[in-house]
């Protein structure tokens, strides 16, 4: 009879049991016979113990918090309702505090008024006080907390054996006769802010179209001379354009992308452009070449500006950073960060801020060169900022947006007034003029093709009008890209959607009777201010 070999025992699996925090502890091995009992004593190692039944499995972490959580809340849930009892003490203790910080420089006032003094000063005795007067008079809680705070270093508020009465203000010098604090000054009557009548302006009409260009025309720079100007878009061609005949006279090729803003020098015979190809150029128009390259942009550079006094240059674009450059050694100075969204436009100036930047995070924010960071950031827009101008001769200048147009005072940007009336749309370029009687207007440029015209001071729309397509365009091609006015402050040069460069002129024919002004004054209200 044949004998069945016993196949031996495999080892138990170890017993694993929670802790208190419900993490599990150290396995627990279950040895099948007492031999094997002894033979893993006798071993006695974590190695031992992972050789012997393998490695320990632990459980999910989440599984574990959520019980964790489960056990507080179990634990805790009874005491939701209840609410800690006030200690009397630590409330006394509290309000000390807050009356020795709020009161501390008033606590020890001069002594109050006593028979004597009042006998030596009749002018200061007062009649019998009656019941509420009295009551009135002897000091309070607050009074007899902050005595009571003071403790026995302080000096009392009250002297001792003082009476509750008036209090004895301290003598002061008797001024020298002639002394102006003596004197009875009367002030005079705040006048209220009143919105000026605006002044008359005759309106503008358009003079000339030059087409030429074979895309969207973005951007148009005047020569300081006054004799030509140049334009450019999305044909990447630099056309210069003579003023006087409007005659084409010389296109620049260079870049390989969109064109979307042209600076021209006053002091050097250069022309500056950027472009949506990340590239910033510097044309030479005695050689029309390129002589400078500015490398630094990480995207599109949609703005240029020039440094009226100094040789340097600022541009913005997609990347949302102000890089400043230095004109002849091509390096960047600053790097200025802090808009989140495109900068869409940079203004100059030779006074601070010397550069003024806009960009669709809304914001304006006024750089300090000599800091070399931003000195004020201006919030109140509430839509994208496209257009910045400054002043020719006030320290002022005005971002303009879809939500208002808003005049800023210089240097910290203290905000004057609202200039409204284009209707929420979409504000692409600005410029103001200065006239010869001392009134200036500003003209805005929209996205739907119109033209608005403010009077500076008042703040009144006189004139509104919509630029015509190009025959040949689309209707909805009539958008207004950028404007200037030229040296003479005489004609306006405005970059449209419909491929052409127009150019206004003020109607030499009108008159205040022809074209009478429709104003009336409105109420000024504090909505309507900020």
């Amino acid at each position: 009879r044949r004998r069945r070999r016993r196949r031996p025992r495999k080892p138990a699996a170890p017993l694993r049991t929670a802790g208190f925090d419900g993490m599990p502890s150290e396995p627990t091995p279950v040895a099948s016979s007492g031999a094997a009992a002894g033979e893993a004593a006798d071993r006695g190692g974590p190695g031992d113990d992972e050789a012997l039944f393998g490695p320990p499995s632990l459980a999910p972490v989440d599984d574990l918090v959520k019980r964790s959580l489960k056990r507080t809340h179990d634990m805790f849930v009874g005491n939701h309702a209840m609410v800690r009892p006030e200690d009397p003490s630590a409330t006394e203790l509290l309000l000390r505090v807050k009356m020795h910080d709020e009161y501390e420089h008033v606590r020890n006032v001069p002594e109050q008024a006593t028979d004597e003094s009042l006998g030596l000063k009749p002018f200061l005795h007062t009649p019998a006080l009656a019941d509420d007067a009295t009551r009135e008079a002897t000091p309070n809680a607050i009074t007899r907390m902050l005595t009571d705070a003071a403790g026995a270093g302080a000096p009392a508020a009250l002297g001792d054996g003082a009476a509750p009465g008036p209090i004895v203000p301290m003598e002061a010098i008797k001024p020298p006769p002639g002394d102006p604090s003596t004197t009875v000054q009367v002030a005079l009557r705040t006048v209220r802010h009143e919105i000026p009548k605006p002044v008359w302006h005759p309106p503008w009409k358009l003079m000339r179209v030059l087409s030429g260009h074979e895309g969207w025309v973005r951007t148009v720079a005047v020569d300081p001379t006054n004799e030509w100007f140049a334009s450019s878009g999305n044909d990447r061609l630099i056309k210069i354009w003579d003023l006087a005949s409007g005659t084409l006279k010389l296109s620049l090729t260079g870049h390989v992308s969109t064109v979307r803003g042209l600076a021209i020098s006053d002091r050097h015979p250069y022309l500056f452009s950027c472009s949506e190809d990340c590239e910033v150029k510097c044309w030479d128009l005695e050689q029309n070449m390129v002589i400078r390259n500015y490398h630094g942009h990480l995207s599109g550079v949609y703005c240029i500006s020039l440094h009226p006094t100094l040789n340097i240059l600022a541009t913005g674009g997609r990347d949302s950073a102000v890089r400043v450059w230095d004109m002849r050694t091509k390096m960047g100075i600053f790097t200025f960060g802090g808009h989140t969204n495109a900068v869409c436009d940079i203004a100059s100036q030779a006074s601070e801020p010397q550069f003024i930047s806009g960009s669709m995070d809304r914001m304006v924010r006024l750089w300090d060169l000599a800091a070399g960071k931003c000195s004020v950031t201006l919030t109140n827009h509430k839509k994208s900022v496209r257009a910045l101008a400054v002043h020719p001769n006030e320290y002022t200048f005005v971002s303009c947006s879809s939500d208002n147009n808003k005049v800023w005072k210089c240097p910290r940007g203290a905000f004057e007034r609202n200039i409204s009336g284009h209707g929420g749309t979409i504000v692409n370029t600005c410029a103001i003029k200065e006239d010869r009687d001392g009134s200036s207007i500003l003209a805005a440029g929209t996205d739907n093709g119109y033209m608005h015209f403010w009077d500076w001071s008042s703040g009144h729309k006189y004139q509104t009008m919509q630029a015509i397509p190009q025959p040949g365009s689309l209707s909805a091609e009539n958008g207004i890209f950028d404007m200037k006015f030229d040296q003479s402050q005489s004609r306006l040069i405005t970059a449209e959607c419909d491929k052409t460069v127009k150019i206004y002129r003020e109607d030499p024919n009108a008159t205040p009777e022809t074209h009478p002004l429709d104003w009336k004054a409105p109420k000024m209200s504090a909505a309507h201010r900020y």
